[in-house]
């Protein structure tokens, strides 16, 4: 029994020592480069810009209230979020969003403004 036991310390107490000194690893992993690595700053000209051109067509759109709609673009997806003062014009924010070119979906999230509230 005694022997059990300290076998099974023998054990945890290796694996515990080894474990710091394991690295996981991708089968397909290089050498990596900064060439290979996208920054941070690379994409958000392309996202912003897409963000703009979308505002752009909302305000462009007839009968649309822009002033509390918040628009976010990553990846071609663009996020509308905030209100507008009455229900077609979240479908409507939705269709002018579709037809900017770079638009790939839309996340609407638009909610209908209540005075008062």
């Amino acid at each position: 029994m005694k022997a059990c036991s300290f076998a099974s310390l023998i054990v945890v107490v290796g694996c515990v020592t080894s474990a710091p000194n394991v690295h996981a690893q991708a089968a397909s992993a290089g050498p990596m480069t900064s060439s290979s690595v996208a920054g941070p700053s690379q994409p958000a000209p392309t996202n912003k810009q897409l963000a703009r051109d979308v505002r752009k067509a909302l305000s462009k759109a007839p009968n649309f209230a822009v002033s509390n709609v918040f628009v976010t673009a990553r990846g071609g997806v663009v996020t509308l979020s905030g209100s507008v003062p009455d229900g077609p014009q979240i479908q409507q924010a939705s269709d002018v969003a579709m037809r900017v070119p770079g638009v790939t979906s839309v996340n609407n999230h638009l909610n209908i403004y209540t005075r008062g509230y």
